[in-house]
């Protein structure tokens, strides 16, 4: 399965390999990790899977690759292709004397004889006094006394006619209407529940798991293995119309599909881009609005930096209730400073250094086309192409 997927908080361009395993005989769904996201205008984009001999595997959008993997690495599939060699027995029982709590309720500790559990958290403001002119037998709502009922009303089958209520008119001009209260306030002698504290449990003897074994499933591969494609499939799930689907191509040359794509997506883009132009100076775009995509387009590649990928997904946050509302663009920076100001913090003060992630280093033509298609193709140097275009359903910026 190959191809753009926002639905939700989801956002990415899906890679999934079905392979059978052969020693359960069960078929298992391997996703790629940390797929690249969906572009989020409303251009034509075209997705491009490239499949190489050596289990190399790339991701590319409009051309240029977003993403880079192999297929053998636990690194780059979720599960991984290749099982791991040993699991948690699942036979194995946690033993019924075994303590896993770091912390327990002190056991000498006794409730305060002044602790009233039963004390309410409000109580009535006794120092209220019911406001002069309060009118105590005036409802807060009257029946409208211009409505009438309807001639076709059946008090058998409709019940009998009530009038709407509308508010009292008399009450708009006097403080209150209706049974006066005292106001509540907060109890000061409110506690709520007792519980004793808590203190270091003394038979803690750390967290159990049960102990490895070789997985009966655990299985060695050269290279992961394809189908032969016998059909391509879309799957759509969409509450928005004008999403279109065309030029699906499989080839077995990245130079093929780049050709293809040159000569179809490349000038249906140019067009698109310039008619996108076209309509922003008509709508009276200014310089704020191409200094605030400059910006936006800037925070994207900050959210790629990798000491901030534990708050990637929080910055992608800020940034889209940013473009959503243009005029938080002050905001968003704020919220992103803090952020990033907050991760160096940790970074300097943890006492350890993140470490970047190392993704396997990959050939790809300079030239090759971005397509999208479905996934399965043979270990020979394959290539899946198909263009999207229309409006597409709620989406994000793209990561740049």
């Amino acid at each position: 399965m190959f191809g753009p997927d926002i639905c939700g908080l989801t956002n990415k361009v899906h890679f999934i390999l079905k392979q059978k395993n052969p020693k359960s005989g069960e078929y298992v769904e391997h996703h790629l990790i940390d797929p690249p996201r969906v572009p989020s205008d409303k251009l034509s984009h075209v997705y491009t899977a490239i499949l190489k001999p050596d289990n190399e595997i790339s991701i590319l959008i409009d051309g240029e690759a977003k993403k880079k993997g192999n297929f053998l690495s636990a690194q780059d599939f979720d599960p991984p292709i290749i099982p791991a060699k040993t699991i948690p027995d699942p036979n194995e029982k946690k033993p019924e004397d075994w303590d896993d709590r770091v912390r327990i309720p002190d056991p000498n500790a006794v409730k305060p004889d002044d602790w009233d559990e039963n004390a309410p958290m409000e109580i009535e403001e006794m120092e209220a006094v019911k406001p002069e002119g309060w009118l105590d037998d005036e409802p807060e709502e009257i029946d409208d006394p211009e409505a009438t009922k309807p001639e076709d009303w059946d008090d058998e089958e409709d019940g009998v006619w009530e009038a709407p209520k509308i508010d009292n008119p008399k009450c708009q001009t006097a403080p209150g209407c209706g049974e006066w209260k005292r106001p509540m306030k907060r109890n000061p002698a409110f506690k709520g529940i007792w519980n004793p504290p808590l203190v270091d449990n003394p038979n803690y003897k750390g967290i159990w798991k049960p102990r490895d074994i070789p997985n009966p499933n655990y299985f060695e591969l050269d290279k992961p293995y394809f189908d032969p494609i016998a059909a391509i499939g879309i799957e759509i799930w969409t509450m928005q119309e004008g999403i279109l689907f065309d030029n699906i191509l499989i080839a077995k040359e990245e130079n093929v599909a780049k050709s293809y794509r040159d000569t179809t997506w490349k000038p249906k883009f140019v067009v698109e881009k310039e008619k996108q132009k076209a309509e922003e100076e008509a709508a009276g775009s200014d310089d704020l609005g191409g200094f605030q995509k400059v910006v936006f387009d800037v925070l994207y590649k900050f959210a790629d930096i990798p000491f901030l990928s534990k708050y990637k997904l929080q910055i992608l946050d800020f940034i889209e209730k940013g473009e959503k509302q243009p005029n938080l663009t002050i905001g968003v920076l704020v919220s992103i400073v803090v952020v990033i100001l907050t991760a160096i913090f940790m970074l300097i003060f943890s006492g350890k250094k993140q470490q970047p992630r190392v993704e396997k280093k990959t050939e790809v033509a300079a030239d090759t086309s971005n397509d999208q298609g479905s996934s399965g193709e043979k270990p020979a140097e394959e290539e899946k192409e198909n263009e999207t275009g229309g409006a597409a359903p709620r989406q994000r910026r793209r990561d740049t």
